[in-house]
């Protein structure tokens, strides 16, 4: 399997704080990975830099079969490259229905020319139908976004990005607050779409992550604590004494 993203020796501080330190590790291009860790374990910053947010003190971001960098990048640019991210809190246009926030999210031309005269062509309402059935959502398209349960508009949200046709999704802890029935269909959806594009899931919940059946890198202290399956990794007895304080 090809690499899509290699971090490499990436270290950033914050006041004095250390939150990267000498990190590196390998996305394939159709992978799907989870990264788990205890709070403070370089996470959120890990995505930070990957998506541009956040630039390192030192260290190497290369993307693709080209091997650019990300870090001579803008955040607009690498989500551009294909790089997607999820928050954990969703964000959808509430007061739009399902279908035109998914037509909002396709890739299309953006300039504000484009957008101001915009009307979906018969291929594009064919893609959102296609992406709402993908989600689960085919019989919400005409819904307010905002009337969708919470799991509902975690997958609208996944769908978005998908819209944009990422070739990396990064998504932060998308199980949190769903019922077993939605997160089930979650992992469904991520496996999925994983299929297709490299899909790395950051999450605390280890029933979630078990389910997603995928390679896990454990994060401490800013770097690679262990890598492998759920299992190899929860054995590791450097695993157990910081996450599981066994």
């Amino acid at each position: 399997m090809s690499t899509l993203l290699e971090v490499s020796g990436v270290s950033v501080t914050f006041d004095g704080f250390r939150a990267i330190n000498n990190l590196s590790f390998q996305i394939g291009e159709a992978e799907l990975r989870a990264v788990i860790g205890p709070n403070g374990a370089g996470k959120t910053a890990f995505m930070d830099i990957v998506t541009g947010k956040t630039r390192p003190d030192e260290g190497r971001v290369i993307w693709g079969e080209k091997s650019v960098s990300l870090l001579r990048m803008s955040e607009a640019k690498i989500a551009q490259a294909g790089v997607g991210r999820k928050f954990q809190k969703p964000t959808v246009f509430e007061d739009q229905s399902v279908r035109e926030n998914l037509l909002m999210a396709l890739k299309n031309k953006r300039g504000w020319l484009a957008v101001l005269f915009y009307r979906p062509t018969n291929s594009d309402l064919d893609k959102v139908k296609e992406l709402a059935e993908e989600i689960g959502l085919k019989d919400e398209l005409d819904r307010k976004s905002g009337e969708l349960s919470h799991g509902q508009k975690q997958w609208l949200e996944i769908g978005m990005l998908l819209a944009q046709e990422p070739r990396l999704l990064l998504v932060d802890e998308p199980a949190a607050g769903m019922t077993p029935q939605e997160r089930e269909h979650t992992t469904d959806l991520l496996v999925q779409a994983a299929k297709t594009r490299a899909v790395v899931v950051v999450e605390h919940d280890m029933e979630f992550v078990r389910r997603l059946n995928c390679k896990v890198t454990v994060l401490h202290e800013g770097s690679v604590l262990a890598e492998g399956s759920l299992d190899h990794v929860t054995s590791n007895q450097d695993v157990i004494d910081v996450y599981l304080g066994r």
